[in-house]
């Protein structure tokens, strides 16, 4: 089937797109790929419904904004799609399918005697009525129902597209966006995944509030700055790093607190050590030895956690674009197959990956109302 997925992601940049020919096992083809920049209001009401959940209390009613958002984010989607149509010559009427991951404002994992939360927004139901083509979404919530801690779900992807590219395992595919999450391929259908740490969240964080811009472009602030080890072991001790896998995080777990008498420079070349030693402590938990890592999302697009990984790392660590992969791209790639994968009733998330009991399908699908 022919499937256009949408991601957006954490830092409230953009609504990527991408189109995948697939049954939701083999990749048969890849079309297109693409990106819009969020509209300010958009992003704006996104960042005031995360405000929101993080002050959504257990047994309270949900927030009243988490519908304005989800249909704003749908309208958005909408937009963005048509717009990525038009440049790419395609019609809505040319997909059997389109998976919506939705914005995410809203992710606890979960704790001994209490399930998870997560929150994605988007209302599919509205675009598949303005689209008149079945929407795959929430990927995530039959998996936290379940006990699962409902990230990562990329990896059934990432093992997918490694073979598309007729690579060999033992392969480790890391994806730095708001936080980074690592996949280890060992073979055929043998493969685990993990939240590491923070990926770009935290800088983005820090250089927003300290008006210093949305985030740290090329990483200029970080590679003037020295890295604080006292303030790295500080933010090093927190209990997560120790946490056996599977677990999973949300960009807010973190607290700057500890960075605030720093300069922005030092603050952010230790924040970028911080992204960096939390994979390689993620390695060593463990015992992982992959041939390489192939490096995704906009964290590769930073030369100092580029160089950090490097230098922490005893494997070859290459960018996705360096194994032809499309690397703005494998997440709305990733949707778009998981999107097919649910149109099938096959799993999409595992024992080894969200520490759900049994591989479990997950995802609803939203069919546009008859006319």
């Amino acid at each position: 089937m022919r499937v256009l997925g949408f991601m957006t992601g954490t830092s409230l940049d953009a609504v990527d797109m991408a189109v995948l020919d697939t049954d939701g096992e083999v990749i048969q083809g890849f079309g297109p790929a693409g990106e819009r920049k969020l509209s300010e209001s958009v992003r704006e009401l996104m960042l005031e419904a995360t405000e929101a959940a993080l002050n959504w209390r257990r047994g309270e009613p949900r927030p009243d904004i988490f519908d304005r958002a989800a249909l704003a984010g749908a309208e958005e989607h909408f937009a963005a799609g048509e717009a990525f149509l038009k440049a790419h010559d395609l019609a809505w009427s040319d997909f059997d399918l389109i998976g919506m991951h939705g914005q995410t404002v809203l992710h606890e994992r979960p704790q001994e005697g209490r399930v998870g939360r997560t929150v994605q927004l988007a209302d599919a139901q509205w675009l598949a009525d303005a689209v008149t083509v079945p929407v795959a979404y929430d990927f995530r919530t039959a998996d936290v129902a379940a006990g699962g801690e409902g990230a990562p779900l990329a990896p059934a992807y990432h093992v997918a597209r490694a073979q598309a590219s007729d690579m060999a395992p033992p392969l480790a595919v890391l994806n730095v966006g708001g936080v980074a999450n690592v996949t280890f391929w060992f073979g055929g259908e043998d493969f685990a995944a993990f939240d590491t740490g923070p990926g770009n969240g935290m800088i983005d964080l820090l250089m927003q509030g300290r008006g210093a811009g949305r985030f740290d472009d090329m990483g200029r602030y970080a590679s003037v700055g020295l890295v604080d080890e006292a303030v790295l072991h500080a933010l090093l001790a927190h209990p997560y790093f120790e946490a056996p896998p599977p677990k999973s995080l949300d960009r807010y777990d973190f607290s700057l607190e500890p960075l605030e008498p720093l300069k922005l420079e030092d603050a952010a070349a230790t924040l970028v050590a911080f992204t960096a030693e939390g994979v390689r402590r993620g390695f060593d938990l463990v015992g992982a030895h992959p041939r390489e890592v192939i490096v995704c999302g906009g964290g590769r697009r930073n030369p100092e956690i580029m160089k950090a990984l490097a230098a922490r790392l005893s494997m070859p660590v290459r960018s996705a674009e360096e194994v032809g992969w499309r690397g703005d791209s494998i997440e709305a790639e990733a949707f778009a197959y998981l999107a097919a994968r649910t149109a099938r009733g096959l799993p999409i998330s595992y024992p080894r990956t969200t520490g759900v009991a049994a591989p479990m399908s997950g995802g609803r699908i939203a069919r546009p109302a008859e006319a």
